[in-house]
């Protein structure tokens, strides 16, 4: 276990000599060796070296903000690398102290820096992650059940963190009392009819959240604290850029073909902002930034419920195109799921009635949320697929046909691309399965029974589904997980095998956790499949991380018995860490997993197959080492409000070690007016490198 930094009860001595406003010093570097593109130097503070701590450098002077975050090492030494030209501000954080004053600073300079120990625990309380101060939640033995409760609280993680000092606070006026605040406060602005809704599952048990700003406001700070980075945590050099606009909500990024990270080697890196109907676009080697409009015949939507209590009556998500997931394929074109017609405007060859063979085999009357726009950076151009399903998540296979396949809820759905590039057809190349398990056992699909109705042991079954997460195999075969919530209680992934002839071949498997786990696992988020075909999955309720390998499974796979829980074997469960609530009778995190990607190519830098979760109430990414089973911690500090929901990972130039290779992710939930900087603040995009040593060059 890490050693507690923090001890309580600071002598007057160390608070003496912890005042904030002491700048850097250009003495001696014990043995950091720079470069003329570097900046380096030792953090030292009242007590001595300071292990574990974040040095900031930022500038304004190029054509975005940018700011580049490394570790110090056991000795309390640092290596700002590969600089661009530019005058710098830098200055310490960590957990234990507050911030040191901003030290102006250029490339080639040896630094040496004075961390500010925190005069006590709740003034180093201010730069802890949403979740520690969220964990002075405490739920009541109240009106909805224990279970139902913590979804409603976690759901909100799902757009934007929940603890932040956006959200622990809460401004009274007039009187007005702290849970009359909230009521009101969860109908504003243009989320305000879901947040409702989904504060209103709480019923009465909604007071927790007053009390729980309530006892804020009167001095309660978090008893629990995160652990500095350790290990492999501090060999990690993150780099950051603003873009877009400060109420530009929700970004998924992808900077490569996940096939081959080499494609779009040195190129843009795109984003889909959804609130904004933009692409966003940025070229990491001039620092520029841009968007880029998706055009959509789609009828505008995103009106205030009621006044936002950042930006009022302006409708700042009025929007069309609304995009979301984004891809890149072998030729650098982004694939992204937008609107580009009425969701009502659903073609005949979806529905009941049609000649096409997968309408006459489960046919899709809609209405379709979203469907596929494709964005050729040569041409500038966009074409669009008029799809059946949803469009949302995706990922390619890697077929002869550069399939890409989408999941929504009870089917699983793909685009033949090589078939739209050269036909332009949208019907013919799209096509979609349910869900059948081969419940009778002849190793075929062909009469079913319907999810409510009983198992028939002489007929076949198809099953209910959240497909919110798809991933390929490289057998081909397709997983689906789900989004978390009780409401859908989809705790189960889901193979499916398209077979040569869909939808005829498709032939689908079900599978659940083992039971008897502490806690119970529940709420499936994210998957992702590794190189052996492994399937890895995020639990957005029960805070685990698992693994399966249907190669372990000893029983049979199809027939009346496999509905779930035929495979206990092959499971491997992982619990994260972190700070947890209070009150619940089954301990629960503070926090959430969101999606799951693997960095099949070690493009990060900790190797092939490191398993990668946003957990985005924690300002962090978190990874699973499968070789060793250690999970470590990969967090973004500054500016607060770290919120991963998508990583690409992508070589640049690999024969160059560390620097030719980088993990990029999306830093933005809906609310960027969160961020560290409040009302103002623009979203950013992230690049993470881990190289050998905390020094290294």
């Amino acid at each position: 276990m890490r050693a507690n930094w923090f001890r309580a009860g600071l002598s007057a001595a160390a608070i003496v000599c912890a005042l904030p406003g002491v700048v850097g010093t250009q003495g001696g570097s014990r043995g950091v060796a720079i470069d003329s593109d570097d900046i380096g130097g030792v953090v030292t503070s009242s007590k001595g070296p300071e292990a574990g701590v974040w040095v900031v450098a930022e500038t304004n002077d190029l054509p975005t903000r940018f700011s580049r975050i490394v570790v110090t090492d056991d000795q309390g030494r640092y290596l700002l690398p590969d600089l661009p030209p530019a005058n710098y501000q830098i200055f310490v954080r960590g957990y234990g102290l507050i911030d040191s004053a901003r030290v102006a600073a250029k490339v080639g300079q040896r630094l040496n820096l004075t961390a500010v120990v925190a005069p006590d625990a709740r003034a180093a309380a201010q730069v802890y992650p949403a979740n520690y101060w969220l964990s002075l939640l405490e739920f009541p033995k109240g009106e909805a059940p224990e279970e139902e409760a913590l979804s409603a609280i976690k759901e909100c993680m799902t757009c934007h963190q929940l603890g932040g000092l956006a959200t622990r606070t809460l401004p009274k006026s007039g009187g007005t009392l702290s849970m009359d605040a909230w009521d009101h406060r969860v109908r504003g602005g243009p989320s305000g009819a879901a947040m409702s809704a989904m504060y209103s599952r709480l019923k009465s048990d909604r007071k927790m959240l007053a009390d729980w700003t309530d006892r804020i406001a009167a001095g309660a700070f978090p008893r629990q604290v995160p652990s500095r980075p350790s290990g492999v945590e501090r060999n990690l050099v993150v780099t950051l850029w603003e873009w877009v606009t400060p109420t530009s909500g929700r970004s998924d990024a992808a900077a490569t073909d996940e096939r081959n990270p080499t494609v779009n080697a040195h190129g843009l890196v795109y984003a889909a902002i959804q609130s904004d109907d933009v692409l966003a676009w940025l070229d990491p080697r001039q620092n520029r930034t841009g968007t880029i409009k998706i055009p959509s015949t789609a009828p505008p939507f995103g009106q205030n419920n009621e006044p936002s209590p950042f930006w009022g009556q302006q409708n700042i998500w009025l929007r069309s195109a609304d995009p979301r997931s984004v891809a890149l394929d072998q030729q650098g074109r982004v694939w992204v799921a937008a609107r580009s017609r009425a969701q009502a405007d659903q073609p005949a060859f979806c529905k009941p009635g049609s000649t096409n063979k997968f309408a006459r085999y489960y046919p899709m009357p809609g209405p379709s949320n979203r469907q596929v726009a494709i964005y050729d950076p040569r041409t500038r151009q966009f074409a669009f697929v008029d799809t059946c399903f949803s469009a949302d998540h995706n990922q390619f296979l890697t077929d002869a046909d550069s399939t890409i396949v989408y999941g929504q809820p009870n089917s699983v759905s793909w685009i033949n691309t090589a078939l739209f590039d050269k036909t332009h057809d949208s019907e013919a190349s799209q096509g979609w399965c349910p869900a059948v398990l081969d419940t009778n056992g002849d190793g075929r699909i062909t009469e079913w029974t319907e999810p409510d109705q009983p198992v028939d042991v002489t007929k076949d079954h198809r099953i209910q589904f959240t497909c919110y997460s798809v991933t390929a195999s490289p057998d081909g075969s397709l997983w689906c997980s789900a989004s978390g919530a009780v409401a859908q209680r989809d705790d189960k992934i889901v193979r499916l095998e398209r077979g040569s002839n869909p939808p005829q071949t498709c032939k689908a498997e079900v599978y659940q956790p083992p039971v008897g786990q502490t806690p119970p696992i529940w709420g499936s988020g994210g998957s992702h499949v590794d190189q052996s075909g492994v399937v890895w999955t995020d639990w957005r309720g029960s805070d685990h991380v698992t693994s399966f390998d249907r190669r372990k499974c000893k029983g049979p796979l199809n027939g009346p018995k496999a509905t779930g829980q035929q495979c206990p074997e092959g499971w491997t469960v992982y619990r994260k860490p972190g700070a947890t609530l209070q009150g619940l009778s089954v301990s629960n995190n503070s926090d959430l997993l969101y999606l799951t990607q693997i960095d099949r190519h070690n493009a990060l830098g900790l190797g092939e197959g490191v398993v990668l979760t946003g957990n985005v109430n924690s300002d962090e990414l978190l990874a699973v080492l499968p070789r060793t089973g250690q999970l470590v911690e990969l967090r973004i500090p500054y500016p607060l409000g770290f919120f991963s929901r998508s990583t690409s990972g992508r070589i640049d130039d690999p024969k160059i070690g560390w620097k030719g290779r980088g993990l990029w992710s999306s830093f933005s939930s809906y609310t960027p007016w969160h961020l560290e900087g409040g009302k103002g603040a623009r979203p950013r995009i992230a690049k993470m490198q881990a190289r050998p040593t905390p020094l290294s060059k």
